[in-house]
């Protein structure tokens, strides 16, 4: 396979000479079986990056560059993907940082995962033996780790560590598929944006755990505080129409109609039967389970529903095991446990906060267990 290391840069002109010189003199030794290139993605460096880069180029046939506007680290590693994969034929593509923070002896680790059938591989600073610099500030600690805890926990993807890292490989129609999203996030964004939408597209992904080390030459290129600013906003944006435009968008308005069906059977028996909350809404509980079974199953998850009559009585059979649970134990208990605490005057206050944590409770075991999606096997090309 072609593989190209390319390296974004502003302004690294001692870091990239050092950079080149690892990578040909004591990396790409090691690379048995692959042709191995370097791409420099310079922004018309003012310090000349590019001139050296040229300077080299003349002693080492597998060094390119390609130039462009300052506008972003993401601009620069689009222009440079797009570089590899059309001029130079690559297979795989790497992203690496020009000051050595990245381990470059960790490129075979990082091939070792694609040639297992990884589709894409991340560095992982955060576990698994992976570690930030020591002689960090604190808070720049703080904030390195928490970005990272809290991007996770609103994705609710846990099984990836490093979702800000820039070291990075992946094959080529990783990248071809993502493409046309990406040029929407010129900045450091882009790193989130990319690993995201290749999560979402259902590429397999790995880590690699290294130590990322200190910049020793130039200065970083981030402003702490716009970054953070950056990272929260898209991260709450994107998750935002990801819930209101995906599954969970035809789940709430599914819930809403059994909901309405829950309501009125509740009312209906509590006012004009007098029968006791509890006991009530275990009946409005059934005729809702039924209607949120059957719109799910038709609309919601229609591209994960079974196909026959078998499939379907066997997953209504796991549905309303699992809203079962859901009502007599989340939303009942609620109910009763409130109804205990505070009488029966607020009933239906009680049916609302018991209905919030059943929403929870149903979305996660629906998607997760009742129409779970089949795990890809290989998403190599």
């Amino acid at each position: 396979m072609k593989i190209v290391i390319i390296s974004a840069t502003y302004n690294e002109k001692g870091n990239i000479e050092r950079l080149i010189a690892i990578l040909e003199e004591k990396v790409f030794p090691r690379i048995k079986n692959h042709e191995m290139y370097i791409l420099v993605a310079d922004d018309n460096s003012p310090d000349k990056t590019g001139d050296e880069v040229r300077k080299l180029m003349k002693k080492l046939k597998n060094l390119y560059i390609t130039t462009g506007h300052r506008s972003g680290l993401g601009a620069a590693y689009v222009r440079g993907m797009t570089y590899a994969i059309d001029k130079l034929g690559a297979d795989i593509i790497f992203e690496i940082d020009a000051d050595l923070q990245h381990d470059p002896y960790k490129i075979t680790e990082f091939i070792k995962k694609i040639e297992e059938g990884y589709d894409m591989v991340v560095g992982n600073r955060y576990s698994d033996g992976g570690s930030i610099p020591k002689n960090w500030p604190m808070a720049r600690k703080l904030f390195s780790i928490t970005a990272n805890i809290f991007i996770r926990a609103v994705f609710m993807r846990f099984s990836i560590h490093d979702w800000t890292g820039g070291y990075r490989a992946l094959r080529k129609e990783v990248f071809l598929k993502e493409k046309r999203n990406l040029t929407n996030y010129k900045g450091y964004i882009f790193q989130i944006s990319f690993l995201h939408r290749a999560v979402c597209d259902g590429f397999k992904i790995a880590e690699v755990p290294f130590n990322f080390s200190d910049r020793t030459l130039g200065s970083s290129k981030i402003a702490p505080l716009g970054y953070i600013v950056d990272v929260i906003a898209y991260v709450i944006s994107v998750r935002v129409r990801e819930l209101i435009s995906g599954k969970f968008g035809k789940f709430l308005t599914v819930g809403g109609v059994g909901f309405t069906i829950n309501a009125l059977a509740l009312r209906l028996l509590v006012e004009y039967f007098n029968w006791h909350p509890a006991s009530a809404n275990l009946v409005g509980g059934a005729f809702a389970i039924f209607s949120n079974y059957n719109f799910n199953n038709l609309w919601t998850f229609k591209d994960r529903r079974g196909k026959g009559v078998a499939s379907y009585f066997l997953r209504m059979g796991g549905f309303y095991l699992s809203s079962g649970i859901g009502v007599v134990l989340v939303q009942t208990g609620t109910i009763f446990i409130l109804t205990q605490m505070f009488g029966k005057e607020y009933y239906f206050i009680y049916f609302l906060i018991g209905t919030f944590f059943l929403l929870m409770w149903n979305f996660t075991m629906y998607s997760k267990v009742i129409w779970r999606r089949k795990r890809i096997k290989n998403a190599s090309f």
